[in-house]
C-alpha cells in the first residue's frame, strides 16, 4: 500500500494557484467563481492529505461565511476523514468535495486539471 504525505513540489503551485483565486474572489464577492477554484484546489489536492484537509477547512469556511447549513454539516465528516483516506490512497479521483456531492463518488477531472497532472508527472 503506497502512503501519501505531502503535495508534490511540481503540482503546488497549481494548487497554490487555485487558492489564491478563490481567496481573492472570495473578497471580490465573487462566491460562485470562488467555489469553483476552491473545488479545483479540492480535486489537485484530494491525494495528499495536508492540502485535501485544509482544502475542506476552506469549505467549512465558506460553508459558515455563506451560512449554508448543508455545506457546514456536509464538511464535517469531510475534514476529519478526508486526510485519512488521503494518507492510504482511498479517495474517489475527481471528486470536487462540496455537500452536493456524495462523498465517495468519482466523477470525470475536466480537460485542464488533467492537463495539469500530465505536466506534473502526476497519473
Amino acid at each position: 500500500m503506497k502512503f501519501y504525505t505531502s503535495i508534490p513540489k511540481e503540482l503546488k503551485p497549481y494548487f497554490n494557484s487555485e487558492l489564491e483565486i478563490y481567496e481573492n474572489e472570495l473578497s471580490c464577492g465573487n462566491f460562485i467563481k470562488a467555489w469553483n477554484h476552491l473545488e479545483r484546489a479540492h480535486i489537485i489536492g484530494q491525494k495528499y492529505p495536508y492540502a485535501h484537509t485544509l482544502v475542506h477547512w476552506k469549505m467549512l469556511h465558506f460553508g459558515i461565511l455563506i451560512k449554508n447549513r448543508t455545506e457546514i454539516i456536509g464538511q464535517i465528516p469531510r475534514l476529519i476523514f478526508g486526510g485519512v483516506k488521503s494518507f492510504v490512497g482511498k479517495i474517489p479521483v475527481g471528486n470536487p468535495g462540496g455537500a452536493n456531492v456524495p462523498p465517495l463518488k468519482s466523477y470525470p477531472i475536466e480537460k485542464d486539471l488533467q492537463d495539469i497532472f500530465v505536466k506534473s508527472g502526476i497519473n
